[in-house]
């Protein structure tokens, strides 16, 4: 029956589509698609987008950042300082009408945490996640987790009848390529129901007539057609003539271009977001070199050289116009850990990276080749191109292969790649994050995303112990140690901290949030 009722919800949204084309419809565009609706599959920020219009997480960070009620309205430890207790909001219902309760909550979170979830670092710690009662939630950690709610914002809650009598009790397999039907359907909580998914092409929502939101928020958006638009060109052309509304990623070069045109403006803020290079140091041997039976990257005096060949101002004036925060981490300053000391650009210098290299034995330099999505950082290919040219003065001969996001991400999550480019945003605010993600050693509960092979295992039960670290003042120098072995290892060539532009109608009221997550629903239109 729910399913039937799913059903004639979805064709009576694309017969309303019609009726709310010339209102309030806002026409949003960007360079790259969510890469599945499945919310579990990915960690990756336009996919977040995307699922936060139609899912809810229990926490939501809003358009300044800041965490605020979603699902959950009340949350605090216990007793038992273990134990996280939440209170689920009342008379919720997902978008076939089904009403959302606590075991809903209890299947989502299971479900985050297993193997093809791409989300399970983000509940490591989790020992537990129980029923009290229909609204009320415990989350056991592995010992007192103070910062567990910040874990929480991008962990959306499905409807556990939905997903059992659709086969999706399981998230989807994104790297292996598996289909399932969360993958194209959705049924969530949010202001916005799906009524219209073609990936890569067109995604149509439309207001949700039962939002529990409604008198909390604007909503003034009632109709919502998204269309990822990869050239740059064809992008800024489009909002330019008016066939869109909103476009998250003005590309550097054309924001003289957006800023002088009449009814438009562009929007800038600093990103939560670093962008750099990941290089494969622990591989006995790459299988993108030229170099026999070696692995150049195990080398740390070739790490050391890559990272002073690139020039990151260079980058910044001429790739960026000026549109980034050269930086020596990564990290963005918005974290927990974050220190001037660490920011700190390497100074280039060419002829001490020559040194280098045949200090190692590379004097007469190796080839390479250098993985780079096309579709998903701002001006990432060209970034990679400007780095081609960079580490060619040290002897690196680069083969660039830039792909769609789509494409490029796999390569990370399956190991199919010895250098390659990814850009990290810190929903948490906090390093463990980073290192729970990047720097742990890959495994079933950590370093998803650690496509270097780095592996210390030292390290990993440092990182493993900021969970469950009460006191502030030791997990802060806790976090520091590691930084200072992380810089000091040169796994990862860090660029610059992202600078977003967001352009958009004079008419439409939005300010720039800095994790890159346009909330519509907050979105408002000049009176």
């Amino acid at each position: 029956m729910k399913r039937l009722l799913a059903s004639l919800m979805l064709g009576s949204a694309a017969i309303a589509i019609a009726a709310t084309a010339n209102a309030e419809t806002l026409r949003w565009a960007r360079a790259g698609d969510s890469l599945t609706l499945d919310p579990h599959a990915q960690n990756e920020g336009p996919t977040h987008t995307l699922a936060h219009q139609i899912y809810e997480p229990l926490l939501h960070r809003d358009m300044a950042g800041q965490i605020v009620p979603a699902l959950a309205t009340e949350w605090a430890p216990t007793e038992d300082p273990s134990v996280w207790r939440f209170k689920l909001r009342e008379g919720v219902t997902f978008h076939d009408g089904a009403p959302f309760t606590a075991s809903d909550v209890v299947f989502s979170l299971n479900r985050a945490m297993m193997p093809d979830s791409d989300m399970k670092e983000l509940l490591a710690s989790v020992k537990e996640v129980t029923a009290v009662d229909d609204l009320t939630v415990d989350i056991t950690t592995d010992g007192p987790n103070p910062i567990l709610p910040s874990n929480l914002t991008n962990l959306f809650i499905m409807d556990e009848d939905w997903s059992k009598s659709n086969g999706v009790e399981k998230p989807q397999d994104f790297e292996g390529g598996e289909e399932t039907f969360a993958v194209r359907n959705a049924n969530g909580t949010g202001a916005y129901m799906l009524a219209e998914r073609a990936p890569d092409s067109k995604t149509v929502l439309k207001q949700n007539p039962n939002y529990w939101g409604k008198g909390e928020f604007p909503l003034e958006v009632t109709e919502i057609v998204f269309t990822p638009v990869q050239n740059a060109a064809t992008r800024v052309a489009a909002l330019l003539s008016g066939e869109v509304d909103f476009i998250q990623d003005v590309p550097v070069q054309d924001l003289g271009r957006v800023e002088a045109a009449d009814g438009l403006v562009v929007r800038t803020a600093p990103q939560n977001r670093t962008i750099f290079f990941g290089i494969n140091v622990g591989d006995a041997d790459l299988k993108s070199d030229n170099v026999d039976g070696k692995n150049p990257f195990a080398d740390k005096r070739v790490r050391e050289a890559m990272n002073m060949a690139l020039n990151r101002d260079a980058i910044r004036q001429v790739v960026m116009r000026g549109q980034s925060q050269p930086t020596g981490v990564i990290m963005p300053p918005f974290v927990n850990g974050w220190t001037e000391a660490l920011d700190a650009v390497p100074p280039t210098d060419v002829a001490k990276a020559k040194e280098l290299m045949a200090e190692a034995g590379y004097g007469d330099g190796f080839s390479v080749t250098l993985n780079c999505p096309n579709d998903r950082y701002i001006n990432d290919e060209a970034i990679c191109q400007a780095a081609v040219g960079m580490l060619g003065q040290i002897g690196i001969k680069v083969a660039l292969d830039a792909k769609p996001k789509a494409q490029h991400f796999p390569l990370i999550n399956n190991l199919e790649t010895d250098f390659y480019m990814l850009g990290w945003g810190v929903p948490t605010f906090d390093s463990e994050y980073i290192f729970n993600f990047l720097v742990h050693t890959k495994g079933e509960k950590y370093g998803s995303w650690n496509g270097t092979r780095y592996s210390n295992p030292e390290l990993d039960k440092m990182i493993e112990g900021l969970a469950s670290e009460t006191d502030l003042a030791k997990r802060d120098a806790m976090i520091a140690e590691i930084w200072s072995t992380v810089q000091g290892e040169t796994i990862y060539l860090p660029l610059h901290h992202q600078v977003l532009n967001w352009g958009m109608k004079t008419a439409i009221d939005f300010p720039v949030q800095p994790e890159d997550q346009p909330h519509f629903k907050y979105l408002t239109y000049a009176k």
